[in-house]
């Protein structure tokens, strides 16, 4: 039976950072209460919500006490304790799950997944021990990629090696457990697609992103995606094949590379909504995390259209005080702020949408500011 969750309901999130405050926003909209688990007093998402449990994510009694004030549950990361969530899964409405959760914090289990469903994705090996490298890179070849299996995040815990003198640095890595060896894929763009689907088996994708990177850290989504409309139907098409595989409710982000002859390889999933849908809220029909919130209570969804095209730029610690001398000088910009209470560098504070109909331009008028220099 699918689980209509109507307005005046409580929704869940464990997890209090931005993505969670985006998704309590859309659902406070909606005229859904809000609850959420985080360890940090006065975090993003508690400035939002009705009310705040500071406990970690995996405190069994702070989980059961959200259950037992909550009609649904979500989260807003991927690294959630799976074991902590079945455990509350008889008690309140999880209608994620947490298959998709198991599978994307472990990159073996993800890869199993994204072949045993016919997705391309790069050629990889398990490393168990060091001595495995080297027939993997017999194998594999020059440039390659040494990731933990588990905890990644912007570029954390992973190592590009180019060459012998490489390996040393990397064994580093082995320490946390098994890895995963992957070719290097020679990409033109990195893609993301953002997809959607309920508990009626409904599912829906928005435009394709196209996302530049600085130190394995997004910069700049560019949307709509500077590819052919066939290499767009096939992204789509596979995210759709993704999010069927797992009866996906809720909204899944699916990272890509595309390569210059056009082909398309699977390089992540995110199991949330994600950095690179950010401008969804001001340039579609519906946000990611409209969607999101409407998936996980067994709301109907519709297609989302695009209403305009639109750059997103990341606002990191560093970009805080030259944003802010922005405000005044761009009224057409749309800036969000976190409400984190420090400013790190590299952390990310905020994010700038940028309508526009002339893309090129408009990241020439982002750079000629020099605040992402």
């Amino acid at each position: 039976m699918v689980n209509f969750v109507q307005p005046g309901a409580t929704i869940g999130i464990v997890g209090g950072g931005q993505l969670g405050r985006m998704m309590a926003v859309s659902a406070k909209e909606m005229g859904f209460r809000v609850g959420i688990i985080d360890p940090t007093r006065d975090c993003p998402a508690a400035q939002i919500a009705d009310w705040h449990i500071a406990a970690e994510y995996n405190d069994q009694s702070a989980l059961k006490e959200m259950a037992r004030r909550s009609d649904v549950v979500t989260y807003e990361f991927e690294n959630v304790d799976v074991d902590a969530i079945n455990q509350i899964i008889n008690k309140v409405s999880v209608p994620q799950g947490t298959d998709l959760l198991a599978i994307t914090q472990d990159r073996l289990l993800e890869k199993s997944f994204l072949e045993g469903n016919n997705i391309v994705i790069a050629p990889y090996a398990t490393i168990i021990s060091p001595t495995d490298i080297q027939d993997a890179i017999d194998g594999i070849g020059y440039p390659c990629v040494l990731k933990t299996t588990r905890g990644g995040y912007d570029g954390h815990g992973q190592y590009v090696l180019k060459s012998t003198s490489d390996l040393a640095p990397a064994m580093n890595l082995l320490r946390s457990g098994t890895c995963v060896l992957e070719a290097w894929i020679p990409f033109e763009k990195e893609l993301s697609v953002l997809v959607t689907g309920n508990e009626q088996g409904e599912y829906v994708t928005f435009p394709i992103a196209e996302n530049l990177h600085r130190n394995n850290i997004l910069h700049e989504t560019i949307v709509p995606a500077r590819i052919e409309e066939m290499v767009a139907k096939e992204a789509q098409r596979i995210a759709k094949v993704i999010a069927e595989g797992v009866e996906l409710t809720g909204t899944l982000c699916v990272e890509m590379f595309l390569t210059k002859a056009g082909a398309l390889y699977v390089n992540e999933l995110a199991p949330r909504p994600h950095n690179s849908g950010h401008y969804t809220i001001e340039a579609c029909s519906m946000s990611q995390f409209d969607a999101h919130i409407r998936g996980i209570c067994g709301w109907p969804l519709s297609q989302p259209r695009l209403l305009s095209e639109a750059v997103m730029v990341n606002i990191l610690g560093q970009h805080i005080s030259g944003t802010l001398k922005a405000i005044p000088e761009k009224p057409e910009w749309h800036f969000h702020y976190y409400g984190k209470a420090e400013a790190k560098e590299n952390r990310k504070m905020g994010h700038v949408t940028v309508l526009t109909k002339n893309l090129s331009q408009t990241l020439q008028e982002i750079e000629h500011t020099n605040i992402w220099d």
